[in-house]
């Protein structure tokens, strides 16, 4: 794929990786003879150049290709380890991010020999960069160790074993491939490459690698941030996993579209807790009135009477940008939703990934009641979880809950419970910044095809426990992805193309330098 020639490291347990890479040791190239120069057009470079904060030249060549064989077979090594998380077993799986951390030991060998390195919550990582200026506001990329499980039973669904690691099709395939060994590992190569190169960043530059993401981070996202707010960091700059680009899933819009996440869903689950007087099924009680019955409706009603929701916020900022881009009626109504808003919102209202835009989300997602066919339970219990759109609150939802199941449950009979994991929506990040401006470049470097604009994260992330010491918190994962692409995700036959990880440490090398030279705040 990539040719005969590649950089060896010769590093212990290296020997299975050259084995399956049927690469002979003596054909390792040396360092010195490893180039890939991007090319662009000289009008672009210019451009490029031009911009604030950007400096010229220092990205556009870089050890990359020859070395790409030995990168991939290094994240297969990783996808292998099942660091698998749990909200409730800080030790599981222990030893897989222990073997992790020193997987990446041995792979990176200058960001160890330079960046301090620090263990927080047993198994965190908080790598620091110093920077030329300490009085510069540090910078923050994000990713992490952890995995969700194979859901039981679909093993043998997957084309390749879950935890195999193996290149194959152009594709390292395995749990965790994607999300997000892959980020973490791209960040690594592209702070290895260029420290190769002698790079010295102007300001601190924070590396957070947190390994209970999959389960909220209370462990390792929400104690590194602390950590720093109780040593005075700010960040200037923060980038977690998050959106796409993303193909052909966009309507009326043909090219690749790049959304960069500016803000995040806030997430709360509540337990709903009825009670009624329990009897024999031979005798119910008046209409209505059984516990599960009580149930029945109030749920219907929440189902039935959600939240309120309305193009604006990110939302509209999404659709205003993308609207000129798009052909037809839709460009036409999105861009005069002044008046054809009511129309676009209940089209848009329609489809799953759409709504979640608009409003915050009731899920109904577990429901228990009775235990005998012939016995009507004295109580019933039901988790709704909802996801919380900026400038909406978790007190906003409770009150909300509370009034259309007091409807349900005359009396009072009824009892609301929050679960400890709630989290209101972050901020949003300002569009109009250097920072915001400075991503969106690069995006449009690396993915020249693509359009660029701001979106909402529905799914939760690690930088949401940040937004105290950050303003520009951003989600954003260099991945193309299509509808069948997102079907994998944390779903069977995960996978990630070569070409994606090849574009993942481009772009972080090229980001790198491009933020750590932001005007001074």
């Amino acid at each position: 794929l990539f040719g005969r020639r590649c950089l060896i490291s010769r590093q212990p347990g290296l020997a299975p990786l050259l084995a399956q890479a049927r690469l002979p040791a003596d054909q390792a190239a040396p360092a010195a003879q490893l180039s890939l120069r991007i090319a662009r057009p000289l009008r672009a470079r210019k451009a490029i150049a031009g911009r604030a904060g950007i400096v010229p030249g220092l990205s556009q060549a870089f050890s990359l290709s020859s070395q790409e064989r030995v990168a991939l077979l290094w994240l297969a090594e990783a996808v292998r380890l099942q660091t698998l998380s749990s909200r409730d077993d800080a030790q599981l799986s222990a030893d897989q991010f222990q073997a992790l951390h020193a997987l990446l030991q041995t792979r990176f060998p200058k960001v160890h020999a330079t960046l301090q390195r620090e263990v927080v919550g047993d198994l965190s990582l908080l790598y620091t960069w110093k920077g030329a200026d300490p009085q510069a506001r540090p910078i923050m990329l994000m990713a992490h160790q952890d995995v969700v499980p194979v859901a039981p039973g679909t093993e043998g669904d997957w084309e390749v074993p879950p935890f195999a690691g193996e290149v194959k099709d152009g594709f390292i395939w395995g749990r965790g491939s994607w999300d997000d060994k892959g980020n973490l590992l791209s960040q690594m190569e592209a702070v290895e490459m260029l420290l190769a190169s002698g790079y010295q960043p102007p300001r601190t530059i924070y590396l957070a690698y947190g390994a209970d993401e999959e389960v909220g981070g209370a462990r390792g996202a929400r104690q590194i941030a602390a950590l720093l707010q109780q040593r005075g960091v700010r960040l200037d700059f923060v980038l977690d996993e998050g959106l796409l680009v993303l193909e052909g899933l966009m309507p009326g819009i043909a090219k690749p579209t790049a959304l960069i996440g500016v803000a995040e869903k806030g997430y709360m689950s509540v337990v709903l807790k009825v009670s009624a007087t329990p009897g024999h099924s031979s005798m119910p009680p008046p209409k209505g009135t059984s516990a599960i019955a009580m149930m029945s409706a109030a749920l219907a009603r929440l189902e039935d009477k959600q939240l309120p929701a309305g193009i604006r916020g990110v939302a509209f900022e999404m659709f205003d940008t993308l609207a000129p881009e798009m052909s037809g009626f839709a460009r036409v109504a999105l861009s005069n939703l002044w008046l054809f808003g009511p129309v676009v919102q209940k089209q848009l209202e329609g489809a799953a990934s759409t709504n979640a835009m608009l409003r915050t989300t009731t899920a109904l997602t577990i429901v228990n009641a009775g235990n005998k066919e012939n016995v009507l339970p004295g109580r019933a219990e039901a988790t709704v979880n909802f996801r919380i759109l900026p400038g909406d609150t978790k007190e906003g939802v409770l009150a909300h809950m509370h009034s259309h199941v007091a409807d349900a449950a005359p009396g009072g009979k009824f009892e609301l419970v929050a679960l400890p994991s709630a989290v209101d929506a972050s901020k949003v990040a300002p569009t109009d910044s250097a920072q915001y401006r400075v991503l969106n470049q690069t995006v449009r470097e690396v993915f020249p095809d693509a359009l660029v604009a701001p979106g909402l994260m529905v799914a939760g992330t690690d930088s949401i426990h940040y937004g105290a010491i950050s303003d520009h918190i951003f989600k954003f994962s260099p991945i193309r992805a299509n509808s069948e692409d997102l079907k994998r995700f944390h779903g069977t036959n995960e996978r990630l193309s070569v070409a994606n990880y090849q574009d993942a440490i481009r772009f972080y090398h090229r980001l790198i330098p491009q933020v750590a030279v932001l005007p001074a705040q």
